[in-house]
């Protein structure tokens, strides 16, 4: 992305995080490790954007635990939470809660459970969705707690699966683009989405808050080729190391900014150096 120059008092930065492996530890889900930079951007009166995979009900629970109050993108970019109020701007939504406005991006997920019903016929044994897991066997795959378990399962616009035979990711793809829908692999889990895209999300969101402040600069971090839309959407695109410390060889970008460390030791490092350059 092209960044125009401006002094600091003339911008507004927006952070845009991933959180499994990124914001939170990979095996533990905490973010202690981030909590100065967490600080450094309410300090600085700086959005955080959570922007995940997790479910809308995951999220809040997070959000509340960190006391965010910033718009957040759920399901890889499935619908944009904005909580009402927030911009002084209308803006199209397709629905409200009393919290929220929602954008929706996503297609059903009745469609991508129909469409996962059609994969374990066409590959027995190969596929498991999310959907045909009870919230013990998610608490036991994803290492949370069995309330953790049933938020992850309440799903509206992306339905994780396991792929048993690593083999048939080609044959999956071209099938599942057929149908308009989209397959993208994560930390844990492969993930089918339709219409979903962090990039779409981050961009869409962006541009509202650029309406208000026409200098925002984006920063963006994750851990994963399922983050490389998000990234690609950013200013400053960073990725953290894997618990091993080595880094996704399929995230490639021009201006990619590698992180010294995993997950939200690699967050704070990032954040924090980054923010105080630019403010």
């Amino acid at each position: 992305m092209i960044l125009t120059v401006s002094s600091p008092k003339d911008r507004r930065i927006v952070v845009f995080t991933d959180l499994d492996g990124t914001l939170l530890d990979h095996a533990t889900y905490r973010f202690d490790a981030a909590l100065p930079a967490l600080r450094l951007l309410k300090a600085r009166q700086i959005p955080l954007v959570v922007c995940s995979s997790k479910t809308a009900s995951e999220i809040e629970a997070l959000r509340n635990r960190l006391r965010l109050s910033h718009p957040f993108i759920s399901e890889n970019g499935g619908a944009i939470f904005v909580p009402r109020g927030y911009f002084q701007h209308a803006f199209a939504h397709a629905k409200e809660t009393p919290e929220y406005a929602v954008i929706e991006l996503g297609i059903p997920y009745s469609r991508l459970r129909a469409f996962v019903g059609r994969l374990k016929e066409r590959f027995p044994g190969a596929v498991q969705g999310f959907g045909d897991l009870e919230a013990k066997e998610v608490a036991r795959l994803c290492g949370l707690s069995l309330e953790e378990a049933r938020l992850a399962k309440q799903r509206d616009y992306d339905e994780p699966f396991l792929l048993r035979e690593a083999a048939l990711e080609p044959d999956i793809v071209r099938i599942a683009r057929a149908e308009g829908i989209q397959v993208t692999r994560g930390g844990r889990f492969y993930h089918l989405t339709g219409g979903n895209d962090k990039g779409r999300a981050v961009t869409l969101l962006t541009s509202l808050f650029r309406r208000e402040k026409k200098e925002t600069v984006t920063i963006g971090i994750g851990d994963s080729l399922n983050d490389l839309a998000m990234l690609e959407a950013v200013h400053y695109p960073v990725l953290v190391q894997k618990p091993d410390r080595s880094y996704d060889p399929s995230v490639r970008l021009p201006n990619l900014i590698l992180a010294p460390n995993p997950g939200p030791e690699g967050f704070c490092e990032s954040v924090s150096r980054l923010v105080k350059a630019l403010t």
